[in-house]
Parts: C-alpha cells; structure tokens; sequence
C-alpha cells in the first residue's frame, strides 16, 4: 500500500455528521478487525461468529477525517457447482460491518455500492452474499435476490448447510442464476 502502509483514499464521502473518506484496507498489515468490532460481543447477530470463513481479497472501509474505521468490507473470486456439476464463478462480498457506535447512519449503504463495483472487476457473473434475514431487505436495495435453495459450504468439521441466508446479484447483463442445491468450494465469505 502507499504511504508506508496507510490505507489508499478510492474517494471523498460527504456524510451529514462528519466528512469520510472511502478507503483501501489490507488486513495483513493493518489488522483492523479488533479497532472495528471494539470488544462487541456479536457483530453479526450470534449465528456467524460460530462460522469459519474464508479471508477477502479486496477490502474496503470508511474512515472518518480522524482515522476512526467506522465501517468495513470485503471481497473474493469463489467457485461453486450445482448438484448437476454446473461450476461458475461468484464475487462473493463478505465482512461487512459498521461499527456499534457508528450504526444507523447510512453507512451500510455507502459501503455497498463500492463494494459491487470492486466486485464487478473480478471475472464472475454474478456476486453472491450471506446475510441474517434482518439484512436481506437493505441487500435487495442493491439487486440482491434471495437463493431459496440449498447452499453447502466448508467448515473445519465438514461440509455443512449455511445456515445464513444467501443472495446473489446480477454483475453483467443476462447473468441467472441457476436452480437447485449449490455447493461452495471452500469456506464461505
């Protein structure tokens, strides 16, 4: 990264509390997950702190002007196949979260948009999430469907059913999504 490390302004955020800037994250060199959470117990509703998951080649957050991480996010190239053996690439986006101080500002949706054009330049289709229910409804705000059937995912016991929901995204024009159960090579994101 520039500046020795420090992370690289994509763009400017006006926000009507406080200026932001949109920023490039590298969790190997800046692990910023302990600054974000702040010794919160459940960021992401109990069910997916229990899950091992796969780390994010891309990430992204929001800074305010004093250096505060107030919101993070990521993504990765995946493969999965259907029961048939259909195998296609997703940009799964993953690990987004604002922190407890921070939520209920809006700054969810300012981190989406980015992240779906991060996305766009891997060399997949569509993008696909898991979420609890409660969030489906701000995804769908982005293009987000529901996946009703089955997705299988690796865990360090095993392959289990995700228990979270899941949800896919159009990337390109004509982009579907095919039916029946999905497996996830590796963990999910």
């Amino acid at each position: 990264m520039p500046n020795g490390g420090s992370p690289a302004p994509l763009a400017a955020i006006g926000e009507n509390r406080r200026p932001m800037r949109l920023v490039e994250l590298d969790p190997e060199a800046e692990p910023y997950w302990e600054e974000m959470l702040a010794g919160e117990r459940e960021p992401w509703g109990g069910l997916g702190e229990q899950l091992t998951w796969r780390p994010k080649t891309r990430n992204i957050g929001l800074r305010e002007d004093d250096g505060t991480l107030l919101a993070a996010g990521g993504v990765v190239l995946a493969e999965l196949h259907t029961a048939a053996h259909e195998r296609f690439a997703v940009a799964g986006l993953g690990g987004l979260v604002v922190r407890s101080s921070a939520r209920g500002r809006g700054l969810a949706r300012q981190l989406a948009g980015p992240l779906l054009e991060l996305a766009r330049e891997l060399p997949a289709e569509r993008a696909m999430l898991f979420c609890r229910e409660a969030l489906m409804a701000l995804y769908g705000e982005f293009g987000f469907r529901e996946i009703t059937d089955a997705v299988w995912v690796q865990q360090p016991g095993g392959q289990i059913e995700m228990p979270l929901s899941a949800m896919w995204s159009p990337l390109r024009d004509g982009a579907g999504w095919p039916p029946g159960e999905l497996y996830l090579d590796g963990e999910p994101f």
